[in-house]
């Protein structure tokens, strides 16, 4: 089932990267005959888009190859990695966008509204469709939601464009096309900036959000056979996988009889924090100390002060 989304999700990347070529060439042309910096700011972001889709799509499909025995846990990671490249390329367009922008406010320049009218509209449709095809895969995937970022920020200026265009028709207020351009770059900052954090957390091994491990510990010391948990970490293998590591200490017995405990915390932990891919050690000394995380100093264990 997985495979089939990933499948799904890539032929609508594809459709949104086909997309993301052809809007900023309309664009920069449109930009160009009308003399508008807000549209042609607006095909620099679609543009960078084309590269960021692409990159995506590329670490989709490098994330579906299986594990190996040099690295174990597959590729999956590289969706983060493709994710915090996208949220670099638009933090460039930004800057270029703001230095162009500021050109502009001491420089206007007279603006076709018509042209950018008919020009932003089709851009604002073209992105809007792009949007709805990557939402459903943003909710759990960092690197769909990344290029549905793109998108949805795309869709959002070409709008606000539109608007200009109109106004322009009527007033000659040409100094909103390079204010309208730095509104472009704060969206681009703010949408990036959540992008980084998620990345960060994931390739720092941090425990995922919404994820209290020390309920973990209660829960699972709350099991038949349990008695203590310790060594506890839990991290984002990718932007979907949960893997846990645990010692979980229980009475000296035969094998069979852990091997019923573990089937125990395997399914809590998948039913109840979803974590999908728990690595359990079982032993039957505690570790000296209160804490979750404990290490082995000297031959003994004892609490790990950090």
């Amino acid at each position: 089932m997985a495979h089939n989304h990933e499948i799904s999700w890539g032929r609508r990347l594809i459709a949104t990267m086909v997309m993301n070529l052809i809007i900023p060439a309309v664009q920069i042309y449109g930009g160009i005959i009308s003399g508008s910096m807000a549209l042609i700011s607006d095909a620099l972001h679609n543009l960078s888009d084309f590269t960021s889709v692409m990159i995506s799509y590329s670490a989709l499909r490098m994330g579906r190859r299986e594990p190996t025995q040099k690295h174990t846990f597959g590729y999956k990671r590289l969706e983060v990695f493709a994710a915090v490249f996208n949220v670099a390329l638009l933090f460039g367009a930004a800057v270029y966008i703001a230095f162009e922008g500021w050109n502009r406010l001491w420089n206007p320049q007279p603006v076709n509204g018509s042209v950018v009218i008919i020009i932003a509209s089709i851009a604002f449709l073209a992105n809007m469709t792009s949007t709805f095809m990557l939402r459903p895969g943003a909710k759990t995937n960092i690197n769909i939601r990344s290029a549905f970022l793109h998108m949805l920020t795309d869709a959002l200026t070409s709008l606000g464009v539109l608007i200009l265009g109109i106004i322009w028709i009527f007033r000659p207020w040409y100094w909103l096309d390079p204010l309208f351009s730095w509104i472009i770059v704060v969206l681009i900052l703010y949408s990036g900036w959540g992008i980084l954090k998620d990345a960060y957390g994931i390739l720092m091994n941090a425990t995922p959000p919404g994820i209290d491990v020390q309920m973990i510990q209660r829960e699972i010391e709350s099991l038949e056979g349990v008695e203590e948990i310790h060594h506890l970490h839990v991290w984002n293998i990718s932007s979907e996988g949960v893997a846990l590591v645990a010692h979980v200490v229980v009475m000296d017995q035969m094998l069979s009889r852990v091997e019923e405990i573990a089937d125990k915390i395997r399914h809590l932990l998948l039913n109840r924090f979803a974590i999908d891919h728990p690595v359990l050690q079982f032993e039957t000394r505690a570790c000296e100390g209160t804490g979750l995380l404990c290490c082995p100093v000297n031959g003994s264990m004892q609490k790990n002060e950090h």
